[in-house]
Parts: C-alpha cells; sequence; structure tokens
C-alpha cells in the first residue's frame, strides 16, 4: 500500500524535569519509508527519536504527553511491554556499540534472551541478519572471533545485524554514521536503502547531504519544535518556511 502509516505521532511534547525539550509534534511516519530527522544540535532530535522506543524511560525525571502510535498501541500508556516494544522498535546508535563477545553471540544475543533453544534456527537467523547488514561475505569465516577486532564500520553493520536478528519493525538510527569513514558511510547508506523494502526507517543526522540522499521524507526540528516536514525532495529544494531555508543554507546550525 501506498504511504501506509506506521507511527503516528499526535500532540507529542516532552519534558526533562520542567523543562519542555519537545513542543506539540504531530506528524506520520510511513512504512518501509526512510525518515530523517534534522535540525541544529540540541534541537531535540535524538530525543523525539528515543521516545518511539522508550529510551528516553531511563532518564530520571522526565515525562512525555501526547500520543505516540505504532502498530495501533499507544506506546506511551500504561502497561506496555517496553521490552517487546524494544523488539519491535530497533535502535543503532551514534558509536558502534557491540558486546565483548564473539561476532556470533552479537547477533544471537536477543534470540537468546527471548529464550529461543532451537540452535539450527539460531545460526539461520544470525547468517540471515548477517548478510542482511551487508557483512556476512567479510566475516563468515571469523564467527567466533571478538566482534571487538572488526573495524568501526563492520561494527556499525555487526549492530544492525543484531537489531535485525529479532525481526522489528521499525529501525531507528541516531547519526550511524557520525565516528565513521567516508566508505563505510557510504556501506552504511546503501544498507539503509536496502532495508527500507522490509523495515520502516528513521534516522537523525546532522549530515544534511545524507538526508537528502537517504531519505523519502524529512523533518527539521528547531528548538524542540517540527518546523517542516515533507517529501525530502521538495523540503530541500524548495522548502516552505524560512527558518528550514535559512538552516539548509547554513545560516545557524
Amino acid at each position: 500500500m501506498e504511504n501506509e502509516v506506521e507511527i503516528s505521532v499526535s500532540d507529542l511534547s516532552f519534558y526533562y524535569g520542567k523543562t519542555k525539550a519537545l513542543k506539540n509534534i504531530s506528524m506520520d511516519i510511513y512504512r518501509n519509508r526512510v525518515t530523517a530527522i534534522i535540525g541544529p544540535s540540541g534541537c531535540g532530535k535524538s530525543t523525539f527519536i528515543r521516545l518511539f522506543n522508550r529510551m528516553n524511560d531511563l532518564v530520571p525525571g522526565t515525562r512525555a504527553e501526547g500520543r505516540i502510535n505504532i502498530g495501533g498501541l499507544d506506546i506511551l500508556g500504561t502497561g506496555v511491554d517496553v521490552v517487546e516494544l524494544r523488539r519491535r522498535v530497533g535502535m543503532v546508535f551514534q558509536k558502534p556499540n557491540p558486546f565483548p563477545k564473539s561476532i556470533f553471540r552479537n547477533v544471537s544475543y536477543g534470540l537468546e534472551v527471548k529464550n529461543v533453544k532451537d540452535k539450527i534456527y539460531i545460526e539461520e537467523m544470525v547468517e540471515e541478519a548477517l548478510k542482511n547488514a551487508a557483512l556476512y561475505e567479510e566475516i563468515k569465516d571469523r564467527l567466533n572471533d571478538s566482534a571487538l577486532m572488526l573495524s568501526g564500520g563492520q561494527q556499525q553493520r555487526l549492530c544492525i545485524a543484531r537489531c535485525l536478528a529479532v525481526k522489528p519493525e521499525v529501525i531507528l538510527f541516531d547519526e550511524p554514521c557520525a565516528s565513521l569513514d567516508p566508505v563505510s558511510t557510504k556501506k552504511i547508506e546503501d544498507l539503509i536503502t536496502e532495508l527500507k523494502k522490509d523495515y520502516t526507517i528513521v534516522i537523525v543526522t546532522h549530515n544534511m547531504q545524507q538526508a537528502a540522499r537517504v531519505s523519502d521524507y524529512t523533518a527539521f526540528l528547531y528548538f524542540g519544535e517540527l518546523v517542516e516536514y515533507g517529501i525530502s525532495e521538495k523540503l530541500f529544494t524548495v522548502p516552505a518556511d524560512s527558518r528550514t531555508e535559512e538552516y539548509l543554507s547554513g545560516k545557524f546550525g
């Protein structure tokens, strides 16, 4: 279906103590599309996407208002199984964070946590996840080696494989290429383009060229407000709001 809504955000606000970090945001994020979140440092981009898997719950003194609906579930409501939510909504962080375990165990970890016992199934899922993360051919003979021996770009693709192994519906990328070289960055960007066939992807990036390259839709946040949201090609060429145009042209940010 064309432009089926995966995540619906309604009148969303978020507070760190008394400070209102996000202000009354409403937007729809579409299935099997890449949505980029752009804006200057401190504008609330990471805070925003971390609400989609309740990562902000880990920060004391925070609270959210409004609704985020994912697959018919108001994820901010009471009684939500946060562990299950984080399986459905995976996350890849700015800095690669492999576990100090073997490459294989990094990817199988989520299945083991779910108490999957079938070794053949686990092996199949690990191989599939590594292939889908465009890493398998590079490391297939080293699955028992420590993940910490991999290069930075390989570690980031391993973290993507770890996320894919538990079959999420949505993948959040928070500045996934910030610590990578240009060659590794291109591999991650190509991978994101490939993954949207099967997943809904939201990416936070400071790199506007990257947002323009990989995303179908872009949202511009500024001081916690959603200034503009729309088809990336249009937003980057004929922005509707003067603040978007000023940010894109480098007048601030």
